[in-house]
């Protein structure tokens, strides 16, 4: 745990704020490889793996309420103030996004099952926006990842900055379109594409929400909905 949230007068209290960090970092990482798995399910016929991944979300359900548990627990015997009450507001606010990209991520799974059993011809160039999207979203969450470990606080300003995900689930709109007017028939595959697309930018924005709650963790700053920033 970085010096910025050690010091408290109890030690006991800054071993359970670093056991809430490792936590949070686990389930981080455990989220981070269910989104890899999702994506990598439109590249091979093998669904046994997707299904595989739709099962292992239980054991992101059983870290959330872990996780839960440990905060309340502090809360209740600690009675934290000022930057250690921020860092567990910070931990509680991140478990809450992160099981949520694991819904998207196992949404997408289970799109990917629905459009390998009707369609034998699979549209390569659509399923490279899935690509170029899920590499552009499974980067940020690498990004925000490390900054998780250090709670950086220049690195998550710098990561808020830009987004580039956006313009180019943009164009990969534009795209999806120009290929449903050349063929009506492939409507009902595009539709699908863009639920995955769309399920990769919501991703994309629970991570940079990550990074959000750690520049209040150490900082103080609330910088939500704060245009300068997203």
């Amino acid at each position: 745990m970085p010096d910025r949230l050690e010091g408290h007068t109890f030690r006991r209290f800054d071993g359970e704020l670093d056991h809430l960090h490792v936590e949070i970092l686990e389930m981080t990482t455990l989220v981070f490889e269910q989104i890899q798995k999702a994506i990598e399910s439109f590249q091979s016929q093998d669904q046994k793996e997707v299904h595989a991944m739709i099962e292992r979300e239980f054991r992101v359900n059983i870290l959330e309420k872990k996780i839960d548990s440990s905060i309340i627990e502090v809360l209740a015997k600690r009675g934290p103030v000022a930057r250690d009450l921020r860092a567990i507001m910070g931990f509680s606010k991140m478990v809450t996004d992160l099981e949520r990209m694991n819904d998207e991520a196992v949404r997408i799974a289970h799109i990917s099952t629905k459009i390998y059993p009707e369609d034998n011809n699979r549209d390569t160039d659509m399923l490279r926006e899935i690509d170029i999207i899920g590499n552009l979203a499974c980067t940020v969450l690498q990004e925000v990842i490390e900054i998780l470990k250090t709670l950086d606080l220049k690195r998550a300003r710098k990561l808020l900055i830009h987004n580039d995900l956006d313009e180019e689930f943009n164009t990969s709109l534009r795209r999806l379109t120009t290929y449903v007017l050349e063929d009506a028939l492939k409507m009902k595959y595009t539709i699908n594409i863009i639920l995955v697309l769309k399920s990769l930018e919501r991703i994309d924005n629970h991570a940079r929400n990550l990074a959000e709650y750690v520049i209040y963790m150490v900082s103080g700053d609330d910088i939500r909905h704060v245009e300068d920033y997203r």
